[in-house]
């Protein structure tokens, strides 16, 4: 059922960056038009966390189609040549040396640029172990798990069963990541305040990232124009304020990475599901 799809998505995999960007922004707009819940929830979004400016919304309905379009490249290409799209790093080099120190490392990267090229880059250095939520459309999930689950990367089930292969990778001293922001299961997170507004947030973030042999960062790789590739960004966990509790902790530092690039985090991904009631 699959193999047409594959076909095609190995086919879009030969294009240049720069034409499946363009072709993303096309598809971008697209649904924005055509799609009334996809609208209202990025404008709302954008509000709720205060970027007004016109040309933000705009930057940020194509990020969304580009973040599509890519997806091609980054499964079907060589792993050397997709991290070889990584053309700038800053924070990397802090990482590696708490690694050569005996940490292991976390990875958080949310719903922002590429966030497909990060793991990709990671497993060039080392081990890494990355959770995974099955897509919805089941003719999907092969070609996902292909794509992603090449050379030192394993994928990890958002089950019981994967936490345990994330502790484990933890405790030999390897990587992990996953999507921070991503609306977690009942009785899987708690309420915290994100862009000043109440949201439901993952627990196992930050119980993961207070481990005592574990280094823990913020990451995410931002689209360069004209299909220059990506920036690497690495950020460590901004330290405790006092009184906070660890999920508002874990949505201010993604709140300050948003705020770094506003225009490549995906709006339209619904972080308010739901209510505190």
């Amino acid at each position: 059922m699959y193999r047409l799809p594959a076909l095609i998505l190995r086919i879009l995999s030969l294009l240049p960056l720069r034409a499946l960007h363009a072709l993303g922004t096309v598809l971008g707009w697209i649904t924005y038009g055509m799609s009334p819940t996809y609208r209202r929830h990025l404008r709302a979004h954008l509000a709720q966390a205060g970027f007004a400016d016109p040309r933000v919304r705009r930057a940020a309905i194509a990020s969304a189609g580009k973040m599509i379009v890519e997806v091609p490249a980054l499964w079907y290409r060589p792993q050397a040549e997709v991290a070889a799209l990584v053309t700038e790093t800053r924070g990397v080099e802090e990482a590696l040396a708490a690694r050569a120190q005996g940490k292991a490392l976390l990875f958080l990267t949310p719903h922002m640029g590429c966030f497909e090229v990060t793991a990709q880059y990671a497993a060039t250095r080392m081990p890494i172990t990355v959770l995974y939520r099955p897509p919805k459309m089941r003719w999907l999930d092969p070609l996902m798990r292909e794509g992603r689950s090449r050379g030192s990367v394993q994928l990890a089930p958002a089950d019981a069963k994967g936490v345990r292969q994330l502790l484990l990778a933890l405790k030999r001293g390897e990587a992990v990541g996953f999507l921070p922001d991503q609306v977690p299961g009942k009785g899987e997170g708690e309420w915290a305040e994100f862009f000043g507004r109440p949201a439901y947030t993952m627990t196992l973030a930050m119980r993961l990232a207070e481990r005592d042999n574990v280094a823990c960062y913020l990451a995410y790789a931002r689209r360069l124009a004209r299909g220059r590739g990506y920036a690497l960004e690495v950020r460590p966990m901004p330290a405790a304020l006092p009184g906070e509790t660890p999920a508002r902790r874990l949505n201010r530092g993604i709140e300050s990475l948003i705020r770094e690039c506003p225009e490549q985090y995906l709006w339209s991904y619904n972080r308010y599901k739901g209510t505190p009631a």
